[in-house]
């Protein structure tokens, strides 16, 4: 199919900036979104560090939503959505002639809600719930937030692939508008920092304590985070016409499961999800200029990962960076962030560092990390990778969109 798709606006609301602007300057200059938790009481946890989205106001951004009526999750991601509308400079009339539509990804949905049932169930019975608290549950309503919030009637998707699900959700858009089923898309995903997420990681035992150190030597593991990431994707044609700034173009996507462990990743189906990505956005290998990589900071996904880059670029790979050792793991909503990091990455000539590297790890060898500092860099086709629990994995592959 001909049709090219744009990447024309970016609505971050991170814990290392909200907005374009901001999300941009604290990417390039390593700053940490991570702290002690604030959002619920961390008595008897022995891993207390995330990343909470502390200066998030929806009532600042939100112009249809109100935010009693929808879970923090939803409110993130229409938040998202709002603000990439705001950077594509997307006109209400605009968005109501086209046909548009939305697909959100997630982890855990409307997580803090889930939590706050539990308890009520556990300590006073079923009868105690409240209605307004039940429907504010549902995962399908962080779409329909986007929908709601914008004024849209065309798809609304939540797509629920763990934390692969922003890729996954650009994927779906991506393919949305090459078939001709809409002109415009917002693709991204959201998630929010809650009791039950934390305790199952700290479970798992994939918790780091202090820090996220991906592809080091000592990395320890995650710390879980939060935020919305939405982008706007346009076919190149509309964008053109209506004079709109272009960050990039999705050139393709690959999808694998793995089939084999709901935790463990498999390094043959990861490979062959990056050969899928390549060979449907019609790129080799050795054009690919940067990975963003999942770069979890777990020692057993950073090295499956590093393996299989190995495997398919050989031994001499693009920089592999991750951001996640910045915002931490912002499950559904992380290679949404991803992403905005690629598109960035290409408009403005660096590359993302990976933060919080101190020892290389020499199992990793051959993989550059950009360790703790960004990197001048001349970007024309970029790697953004997604994997998850169940062994969902989603690469995407973006391009400059100037050819």
């Amino acid at each position: 199919m001909s049709t090219r798709v744009a990447i024309t606006g970016l609505g971050p609301v991170s814990n290392i900036g909200i907005g374009v602007g901001d999300f941009l300057d604290a990417l390039r200059n390593g700053k940490s979104g991570t702290s002690r938790i604030k959002s619920f009481d961390t008595t008897g946890f022995p891993r207390v560090m995330a990343g909470e989205v502390e200066d998030f106001h929806p009532d600042a951004i939100l112009h249809r939503l109100d935010p009693a009526e929808w879970g923090r999750s939803s409110q993130l991601a229409a938040a998202a959505a709002r603000l990439a509308v705001q950077d594509a400079g997307l006109d209400p009339a605009t968005l109501a002639a086209a046909r548009t539509a939305a697909a959100v990804g997630t982890t855990s949905g409307e997580a803090v809600i889930d939590v706050n049932l539990a308890r009520t169930w556990a300590l006073d019975g079923y009868p105690a719930t409240e209605p307004h608290d039940a429907r504010l549950l549902p995962a399908g309503r962080l779409s329909a937030a986007v929908n709601h919030e914008l004024g849209l009637t065309g798809e609304a998707a939540t797509i629920a692939t763990a934390c692969a699900a922003a890729n996954y959700a650009i994927g779906f858009a991506f393919d949305l508008i090459r078939q001709g089923e809409a002109d415009i898309a917002f693709a991204g995903g959201a998630d929010s920092v809650a009791r039950h997420t934390h305790a199952g990681f700290l479970r798992l035992g994939a918790l780091a304590e202090e820090r996220c150190s991906p592809f080091d030597r000592d990395r320890a593991g995650i710390l879980t985070a939060e935020g919305g990431a939405m982008l706007v994707l346009e076919r190149m044609d509309h964008a053109r016409a209506r004079g709109a700034r272009i960050y990039g173009e999705v050139l393709g996507y690959g999808a694998t499961c793995d089939a084999s462990h709901m935790v463990a990743p498999d390094r043959n189906s990861i490979a062959r999800c990056f050969r899928l990505a390549h060979r449907n956005a019609g790129v080799r290998a050795d054009q690919i200029d940067y990975v963003c990589a999942h770069g979890t900071g777990t020692p057993t996904n950073d090295l499956t990962e590093a393996l299989a880059i190995l495997e398919v670029f050989g031994d001499d790979p693009p920089p592999v960076s991750s951001i996640k050792s910045a915002l931490g793991h912002s499950m559904g909503a992380a290679s949404g962030f991803g992403a905005m990091a690629c598109a960035l990455a290409m408009t403005h000539g660096f590359l993302p560092p990976t933060i919080n590297h101190v020892t290389p790890d020499p199992q990793l060898a051959g993989i550059d990390p950009v360790p703790n500092q960004a990197r001048p860099a001349d970007l024309s086709i970029v790697q953004n990778n997604g994997f998850a629990f169940g062994g969902n994995n989603a690469v995407v592959i973006l391009g400059r969109g100037d050819a």
